[in-house]
């Protein structure tokens, strides 16, 4: 991936920790405040509506009770005469949850029936068109009594009629249209919020889905998002990250450009240096005299520009058409390609008098990979091994249920922990005593990344202390040879 690419992907894990408060809590959280009004509303509305209905639904009875015993006082001439019907009794004894007491009592105040501690209002209305209302408390418990008072129609006497009874029933009353109305409001209330968060989670589903291609794509994959599905109000959004990814395409196609440019420019004049120090070199020794440190160093060095600059093409080359041409192999025997790109290098090793491991299995393996490409792979892993490993190198192959697996490995003092994240970076190179005086590139290791992610495989590095010395990974996933009639 270009460096424009992978900036964005460094500042991504920044733009995320100051990211605001999510969609669903913008939305629900004044929602959240408004049902709480509502609710506080609606239960101060349940309270006042309980106790207007049991007011006036049982202060109606009080009065049809003050009044249906005032109905059965009769008057004769010793005076008023309290007779309660089966029905009046039935009517005070209605409810044994609530305790409901009378009295009749005259205007001299002696009790002519019933109780005779009954409370009574401070004044009576002297209208008589209709039983009074009042709150009292009667034997330590609040109380709502009706007073009635009658006139004698041919003696001049007054009779007052008390009913009181607790507030057992209406306080019952009013707790039960209370629940009435506050449950439906705290359903309802309910139910809103999960339809709110289902709706929203639906309406940001295609931008999670969105965001989940995206972490599931690989680092250089440019291609613009999706705008199926995404909703209206995140189209622009999208459409403008399309278009950063389009010029972020661009910058690093400008930039393959000019490596793979550069590279080829000056490969033909280093060659041309190359092959003039070599014969200059040959032509010294052909002399019979030994060539110069300068020489052997200009030698060395030239050697050293040709490298790079054929390195230098090669990961143009890779990260531009490799995934394209690898769209298009055949499977084939990964054994053979492994062992000619290992050759040279055991030999190399052999030279330099370093123990070379060679484990392959005898039968063959296939994988969709190009063979040359493997063998850039291959060379690259072990000339690494070489160059910075120990004095035992191992390169085995493995066929495994899930794919091939290549390894190169070696016994060398290993890379540390805090450097092994940047091994695959173009031109990085360990600050190692034993790396200083190297003659690699700091190309190798970031071309096989990038052939191994263009083939389907991935790579994986483990180093001291836990493996004893370094070793590279590589899966491949592998088919099926196919027959000769398809």
């Amino acid at each position: 991936m270009g460096r424009a690419a992978q900036e964005l992907g460094d500042r991504a894990p920044a733009a995320a920790v100051q990211a605001g408060r999510s969609l669903r809590a913008q939305l629900l959280g004044p929602l959240m405040w408004m049902w709480l009004v509502v609710a506080l509303v609606a239960a101060w509305g349940a309270y006042k509506l309980a106790q207007f209905a049991g007011d006036t639904a049982y202060d109606q009875t009080l009065q049809d009770e003050a009044g249906a015993i005032a109905t059965q006082v009769y008057w004769t001439d010793r005076g008023p005469l309290l007779e309660l019907s089966v029905q009046a009794q039935q009517l005070l004894a209605r409810d044994s949850a609530d305790r409901n007491a009378y009295m009749v009592i005259d205007e001299m105040g002696h009790i002519l029936a019933g109780s005779g501690d009954l409370p009574m209002p401070e004044n009576i209305d002297a209208s008589f068109t209709q039983p009074q209302l009042f709150d009292a408390s009667y034997l330590g418990e609040p109380v709502r009594g009706a007073v009635y008072s009658i006139r004698s129609p041919m003696l001049d006497r007054v009779v007052s009629i008390v009913v009181v009874e607790t507030r057992r029933r209406r306080q019952q009353l009013e707790r039960e249209i209370q629940v009435a109305v506050l449950l439906p409001t705290v359903a309802l209330g309910l139910l809103t919020f999960g339809l709110l968060h289902w709706g929203i989670r639906r309406g940001v589903a295609p931008l999670r889905r969105v965001a989940a291609a995206v972490e599931a794509r690989d680092p250089r994959d440019l291609r613009p998002l999706p705008l199926q599905g995404v909703p209206a109000e995140a189209v622009p959004l999208i459409e403008r990250i399309n278009v950063l990814l389009a010029n972020v395409e661009r910058a690093v196609q400008q930039q393959r450009r000019f490596v793979a440019d550069a590279a080829h420019q000056l490969r033909t004049p280093v060659a041309g240096v190359r092959v003039l120090a070599q014969e200059l070199q040959h032509e010294w020794q052909h002399g019979g005299g030994s060539a110069p440190g300068l020489l052997r160093e200009l030698v060395a060095s030239s050697e050293r520009m040709g490298r790079l600059v054929s390195q230098l093409l090669n990961l143009a080359r890779s990260e531009s058409a490799l995934r394209h041409e690898l769209a298009t192999l055949e499977p084939v025997d990964v054994i053979a390609a492994v062992r000619e790109a290992a050759e040279p290098l055991a030999l190399q090793a052999s030279r330099q008098g370093r123990e070379f491991d060679l484990q392959l299995p005898a039968q063959p393996c296939h994988a969709r990979v190009h063979p040359l490409w493997l063998g850039e792979v291959v060379a690259n892993l072990l000339d690494n091994a070489l160059r910075h490993g120990g004095a035992h190198v191992r390169l085995s192959v493995q066929a495994e249920p899930d794919g091939l697996l290549i390894e190169v490995s070696d016994d060398g003092p290993g890379i540390a922990a805090d450097q092994r994240e940047h091994v695959f970076e173009p031109f990085w190179r360990a600050e190692r005593s034993d790396t200083r005086g190297s003659q690699g590139s700091g190309l190798g290791l970031t071309i096989v990344r990038d052939v191994v992610l263009a083939m389907g495989g991935r790579i994986e590095l483990r180093s001291r202390p836990e493996f004893d010395g370094t070793s590279f990974r590589v899966w491949l996933p592998s088919v099926s040879p196919r027959s000769p009639e398809t």
